[in-house]
């Protein structure tokens, strides 16, 4: 049977992750209060961020940008999409 979390994104008890999908501090809130449907919406999030912005994941400044922007998406006022940003059709 799944770990069930209250998801603080989605605001509803659902399936949450099997592990913390972050180092540090901010993997372990995660796990503990995101659904493994709210993080599947954030990778999605996350890689339309790194393409806006043209970023190579494994550069500390996309770190850093990922991670603020993790924290904003699940425990902040939520995420707006980068600056002239226009969605595919």
């Amino acid at each position: 049977m799944a770990r069930m979390v209250h998801c603080i994104k989605l605001g509803r008890e659902l399936p949450g992750l099997d592990e913390a999908p972050w180092p540090g501090e901010l993997g372990q809130r995660i796990y503990e209060h995101v659904s493994a449907e709210a993080w599947a919406m954030w990778k999605d999030y996350a890689k339309m961020l790194l393409n806006e912005y043209r970023l190579a994941p494994w550069t500390p400044e996309a770190q850093k940008l990922i991670q603020e922007q993790m924290q904003v998406f699940f425990f902040g006022s939520g995420a707006d999409a980068p600056p002239g940003y226009v969605p595919p059709k």
